[in-house]
């Protein structure tokens, strides 16, 4: 037998671990391998293998059967398996979520939503599939222990890796929520490349892995085009099963026009954001309700809603990062569950919600192949429809065709990562998101 040592740096043609100890349980169970941790300030440990000559080149953890599940952590791992005695008659069978960025702090209030059965209710167990990066590994591993910790019926098992073709496999969800911030000086078109490298990557390992009817809200930012990335990568997935976040803007619109027609915000429905998730986005109130009656029969002061309220809106995320030092985490964590709650519960009569889709084949005459957030609706079996009942004025599309051609461009710089040709980059003007700094 010859002596190989692995060299653990990831690439893009080799899987990669999720953690050393995980590499070194996987590495024993498939041969002897002896795992070597190096200085704290390297990044990358060493793992010795005896093998065959003619198998030195193979990598190591692909000798593990793709079938069966990756590691679970701690507990899990006595307990993840729904054993006959402990099942009961109302309970469903268990779905796999992934969550990428899962050691931020969306996530930290995230998944805790989704262990208590908060999310998809209180007879549905979960397994969540946690994806970080080499940096946040052990945060990651802080993560798991909090939820071993906090006892969680519902959830049945905990993976964490930093390699997403692990995390996604056989994945029913997957939450798209790391992203890399925007520097000091940082171009927003520079930003899309990053990112949307990242989401590429991500959209491949879906396609390769994951359900064939995975559902995809993609949160990090800018998330509309990450999503065409996104999706754009997984050929294999129907392209309406991506969402882009839009929801918190819709719940921030929601306050504004409570707060202005002195009501609770339950009395607020058929609020729709168009477009991007940007300062182009469009809060619209001409279809928006309050108690059942048009916004503007109760609203009269039409200036505000025209300027103060849509510019109030767009700009919420920025003026919560100067009062709050970071950008919203809670409430973008709120959201997310709010957009996943208005797919899997049917969507009450007359109302709907706002979420960044696959435009092609939608009645509003919004330009084909991106992703646009408009009002669906949703029977609760995940999927949705567009709202066909929308009525339009003049500002209404001009504030919609301004947001398209923001979406359209950004399309065009990220084109050599949809496979479709040499990104150009000509964005008309820096509509920066809060908590892209």
């Amino acid at each position: 037998m010859a002596m190989a040592e692995l060299n653990l740096k990831p690439t893009k043609t080799h899987l990669q671990s999720s953690q050393h100890s995980f590499l070194s349980r996987t590495l024993l169970r498939h041969g002897h391998c002896a795992f070597y941790p190096l200085h704290r300030t390297t990044q990358h440990a060493r793992i010795s293998c005896s093998v065959a000559p003619n198998q030195v080149q193979v990598p190591a953890v692909q000798t593990q059967d793709p079938k069966t599940k990756p590691d679970c952590y701690g507990v899990f791992c006595l307990t993840y398996d729904l054993k006959a005695e402990e099942e009961t008659r109302s309970w469903k069978k268990l779905i796999n979520i992934a969550v990428s960025g899962a050691a931020g702090m969306i996530s930290n209030h995230l998944l805790f939503k989704l262990a208590s059965g908060e999310v998809f209710g209180p007879n549905q167990p979960i397994a969540l599939k946690l994806l970080g990066s080499e940096r946040s590994i052990q945060a990651l591993e802080g993560v798991a222990m909090e939820l071993e910790d906090s006892l969680f019926p519902l959830l049945r098992e905990v993976s964490i890796s930093i390699d997403p073709y692990e995390v996604f496999q056989d994945a029913e969800w997957a939450l798209l929520i790391g992203a890399k911030p925007r520097g000091p000086g940082v171009e927003r078109a520079a930003l899309l490349d990053i990112n949307g490298q990242i989401f590429a990557e991500q959209g491949k390992a879906l396609n390769a892995v994951a359900s064939r009817n995975v559902k995809v809200i993609v949160v990090g930012n800018p998330c509309n085009t990450n999503a065409l990335i996104c999706l754009k990568n997984a050929p294999n997935i129907p392209a309406r099963n991506f969402h882009a976040l839009t929801r918190l803007d819709e719940n921030r619109a929601k306050c504004q026009l409570a707060l202005k027609a002195g009501v609770f915000y339950d009395k607020v429905s058929n609020v729709t954001i168009w477009g991007n998730h940007s300062t182009t986005q469009v809060p619209d109130f001409l279809n928006a309700r309050i108690d059942g009656l048009p916004v503007k029969d109760v609203i009269k002061d039409h200036k505000w809603l025209e300027e103060e309220f849509t510019e109030t809106v767009q700009k919420r995320g920025g003026v919560l990062i100067k009062k709050w030092g970071r950008s919203s985490a809670a409430s973008t964590s709120v959201s997310i569950v709010d957009a996943i709650r208005s797919l899997v519960t049917p969507t009450p009569e007359g109302d709907w919600f706002s979420t960044g889709v696959y435009t092609n084949g939608n009645p509003y005459g919004i330009a084909e192949d991106i992703v646009f957030s408009m009002p669906c609706r949703s029977k609760g079996d995940g999927d949705y429809e567009l709202v066909k009942d929308v009525i339009f004025d003049d500002y209404l599309r001009q504030r919609i065709a301004k947001t398209e051609a923001e979406l359209l461009a950004e399309k065009k710089c990220v084109a050599h990562l949809t496979g479709e040709g040499i990104a150009v980059c000509d964005l008309p003007g820096d509509t920066m998101l809060p908590g892209e700094v």
